[in-house]
C-alpha cells in the first residue's frame, strides 16, 4: 500500500494542498470546515486499518475463509470432502460482500483478494473469477452502510443521518449493487463455475488466544459501527485494545508501516485541492453536467456524472466536486450510486481497484486492463440505471 500511494504522488499532493492554504487560495474558513468534517473520518480510517491488519496477522481472515470452504464442501473433521465450485463462489461472494459492508472496500481489496486467490489455487480453480468477484463487489457492495466507503461517511455527515436512516435511503440500490454484478459474473464465468473442488485443510493456529481475542474484538466492533455512535470511537477502542494485546503477545510484528500515512496524505491533499476549487466557483461550473431535480432522468444524469468523473480521476475527488450540486437526500444518494458503483472501468477509479491489482501482481496473477475495462463498462451501463431506478422507486417516485 505504501509503495502504491507513494507512486501516486501522495506527499506532493499534500504539499500542494498546504500551499493552497498558505497562499490563501483555500480560505481558512473552508479549511476549518473541511477539518471539522474529515478529521473524525480520517481517524476512523487509521483505526480500521490497524484493526484489520492486526486481525489478519492473528490469522482471523484465513481461518474464517478456510472454515467457510469446508462447510461449503460438507467436510468432516477427519477428512475434507469435495464441493461444488458454484457453492464455493457463492461463499466468496458472501465473504467479499460482508467484508465490504462492515469493514470497507479497501479492506476487501487488501485482505480478501490474497485469501480468495490462494483458496482458488488450493482448490485447483483458475483465480480470475474469484479475483474479479472480489474487486467488483468491493466497489458495488459499498452502498449499504456509512462505514463501507469513505464517500458514504462524507455523505452521512452532510445528510446528518444515523446508520439506520442511511440504510433506509439507500437499501434498494445497495441490494442492486450486489445482485446485478453477481448475475454478470455468473454469465461471464458460468463454465468456470461448474464442477467440483477439493476443500483445503484448515490452517494451523499458531496463537489460539490471539486469534480468539481478535475474533471477539471484530465481533463486538461490527454492531458498534452501526449503533449510531461516531464510528471513530469504537474503531479507535478496538485498535488500541488489539495493539495492547499484540504488544504483550507478538510485539515483533508491530511496525509503523501499518499506519496508512501515504494514503492519508493523498486523501487530505485531495480534500484541500477540491475545497480550494469550490472556493472559486467550481461547483457552479459543473451545474449543467449534474442537472437538477429528483426525477429519474435527473438522478441518472447526476449518477452518470459521478461515474464518469470517478473513472476519469478517482471516486473521492469526484464525490467532493459534485457534492454541492446534490442538494436533496435523494440526489446525494444518486451521486453515491455514481461514485460507488461506477468506478469499474479505469484502474485508478478507486483506491480499492489499485490495491486489488497490486495484490494480484504480487501473487503472480496477470489481468488485461483492456478486458477489465470492457467488462466493467458493460456492467456499469446496466448497473447504474438499474440502481438509480431502484432508488427512485424506493423513495416514492419523486418528480
Amino acid at each position: 500500500m505504501k509503495k502504491l500511494a507513494a507512486a501516486s504522488g501522495a506527499p506532493a499532493l499534500f504539499l500542494v494542498g498546504l500551499l493552497l492554504l498558505v497562499t490563501g487560495v483555500l480560505s481558512p474558513a473552508s479549511a476549518l470546515d473541511l477539518a471539522t468534517r474529515t478529521v473524525p473520518i480520517l481517524l476512523f480510517v487509521v483505526a480500521m486499518t490497524l484493526v484489520t491488519e492486526l486481525a489478519e496477522l492473528a490469522g482471523l481472515f484465513r481461518f474464517v475463509t478456510a472454515r467457510m470452504v469446508r462447510w461449503g464442501a460438507r467436510s468432516t473433521s477427519e477428512r475434507p470432502a469435495g464441493g461444488r465450485v458454484f457453492v464455493l463462489w457463492l461463499l466468496v461472494v458472501a465473504l467479499a460482500t460482508l467484508s465490504t459492508v462492515f469493514l470497507s472496500l479497501d479492506t476487501t481489496a487488501v485482505l480478501v483478494t490474497p485469501v480468495v486467490v490462494t483458496l482458488a489455487r488450493h482448490a485447483r480453480i483458475h483465480p480470475l473469477p474469484f479475483a474479479l468477484t472480489t474487486v467488483w463487489l468491493a466497489n458495488t457492495a459499498s452502498l449499504f452502510l456509512p462505514v463501507s466507503n469513505l464517500t458514504n461517511l462524507l455523505a452521512q455527515h452532510q445528510l446528518d443521518l444515523r446508520p439506520l436512516g442511511f440504510v433506509e435511503l439507500l437499501w434498494a440500490p445497495a441490494v442492486t449493487g450486489i445482485v446485478v454484478p453477481m448475475l454478470f459474473l455468473w454469465l461471464l464465468f458460468r463454465k468456470d463455475l461448474h464442477g467440483k473442488y477439493q476443500a483445503p485443510a484448515v490452517p494451523p493456529v499458531t496463537d489460539k488466544r490471539l486469534l480468539v481475542l481478535s475474533a471477539i474484538t471484530v465481533a463486538l466492533l461490527l454492531p458498534a459501527l452501526v449503533s449510531g455512535v461516531a464510528v471513530a470511537i469504537p474503531a479507535s477502542i478496538a485498535a488500541i485494545f488489539l495493539l495492547i494485546v499484540f504488544m504483550t503477545r507478538r510485539p515483533s510484528v508491530l511496525r509503523w508501516s501499518m499506519v496508512p500515512i501515504q494514503p492519508l496524505l493523498l486523501t487530505v491533499g485531495l480534500f484541500m485541492v477540491v475545497a480550494a476549487f469550490h472556493d472559486h466557483g467550481f461547483s457552479q461550473a459543473l451545474g449543467p453536467v449534474a442537472g437538477t431535480g429528483n426525477g429519474f432522468l435527473s438522478l441518472l444524469q447526476l449518477a452518470g456524472a459521478g461515474a464518469l468523473s470517478a473513472n476519469g480521476v478517482n471516486n473521492l475527488p469526484a464525490y467532493l466536486a459534485l457534492e454541492p450540486l446534490a442538494d436533496t437526500p435523494v440526489r446525494l444518494a444518486a451521486l453515491l450510486i455514481g461514485v460507488n458503483l461506477g468506478p469499474l472501468i479505469s484502474p485508478w477509479a478507486s483506491l480499492a481497484t489499485l490495491l486489488w491489482h497490486s495484490r494480484l501482481k504480487a501473487m503472480g496473477v496477470n489481468i488485461s486492463w483492456r478486458s477489465y475495462a470492457l467488462a466493467g463498462l458493460c456492467l456499469v451501463l446496466v448497473l447504474l440505471p438499474t440502481a438509480v431506478l431502484a432508488l427512485w422507486l424506493s423513495n416514492g417516485l419523486p418528480s
